[in-house]
């Protein structure tokens, strides 16, 4: 028993997916990083492919977002355009990362998921 490799306790990034009206929310949490990236990659180019009037991804439960996270975001931007991708409820440590990036001045930031439903 003691022999068997551990495996990482983390949760999966991508806790639902769900249409609201003719919008797509994509629900993330926990830490978005290198290793689970690619599942937020393909939620969202999967939320986008019924060419929903919006998608917003709610950012409430996300603890920590690195580069390779942030790229995921740019290229379901570039994937549905500026107006179609929309974030909601970063919290302070997520908030800080599209701000050093830059990504707050290129995405739509919302305080929640229905103020971006609403937008």
């Amino acid at each position: 028993m003691g022999d068997e490799p551990v495996a990482p306790l983390r949760e999966p990034p991508v806790r639902a997916v769900e249409a609201i009206g003719d919008a797509v929310v994509v629900r993330l949490a926990g830490e978005l990083d290198l290793y689970n990236a690619e599942d937020v990659r393909a939620a969202l180019a999967g939320a986008a492919e019924g060419a929903p009037s919006r998608v917003v991804v709610d950012l409430a439960a996300v603890e920590f977002v690195d580069s390779t996270a942030l790229g995921a975001l740019i290229e379901a931007r570039s994937r549905l355009g500026r107006d179609r991708l929309v974030l909601a409820a970063p919290q302070l440590e997520t908030r800080r990362a599209l701000q050093v990036s830059g990504l707050d001045r290129h995405l739509a930031v919302h305080d929640s998921v229905e103020a971006a439903l609403a937008s």
